[in-house]
């Protein structure tokens, strides 16, 4: 389990260890990457005291710049959330959403069991935003909600850019849309 504050050094709570932190700007603000035992263990919002420059976290910082460039839709990241089995049913589920494409919190639920309520629980606590993919996952009338950044202006803007990047590569069965407010 980590601990994470806004501009912290993240400290491993089972070990007592750092946690290496590196931080980039981005369109949605600022965000912290941070690995443990050889893979990316969380994205946090906001930019961290303390910076490292592993070959792992360099790698995730230019998947993240591609990313939010359009040049890149999938990321080759090992990743290790710290979930419940539920969770990480739910962060898979959330993995195969294609890119610049949405699901509901229902559809979600059947593939991963439990109710739309839990998965946004779920969502709510994944601890790899972005790379993990809760901002694809809307309700049935609506956007749904989303707890990073600055909330709903953040999903509207992660799903717009998925948008504007991946045009081509949505199809009829790419599942239901959200619809932009």
């Amino acid at each position: 389990m980590t601990i994470a504050a806004r501009h912290p050094e993240i400290i491993t709570i089972s070990t007592g260890h750092h946690v290496p932190l590196l931080s980039l700007h981005t369109p949605v603000g600022d965000l912290s990457v941070a690995e443990d035992d050889g893979a990316i263990v969380s994205v946090e919002w906001g930019w961290g005291r303390d910076q490292d420059d592993t070959p792992l976290l360099r790698r995730a910082r230019e998947q993240l710049y591609a990313w939010f460039d359009g040049a890149l839709t999938e990321f080759d990241l090992p990743l290790a959330p710290e979930g419940s089995p539920y969770r990480q049913r739910v962060w898979a589920a959330l993995r195969a959403i294609p890119y610049g494409a949405t699901r509901t919190y229902l559809d979600i639920a059947r593939v991963a069991g439990g109710s739309p309520r839990s998965v946004g629980g779920a969502n709510g606590a994944n601890p790899i935003p972005i790379i993990i993919p809760c901002h694809r996952v809307v309700a049935t009338t609506g956007i749904g909600g989303f707890s990073g950044g600055e909330g709903l202006p953040t999903k509207r803007a992660l799903l717009a850019l998925e948008r504007s990047f991946g045009a081509s590569l949505i199809g009829p069965d790419d599942g239901p849309r959200a619809t932009l407010i």
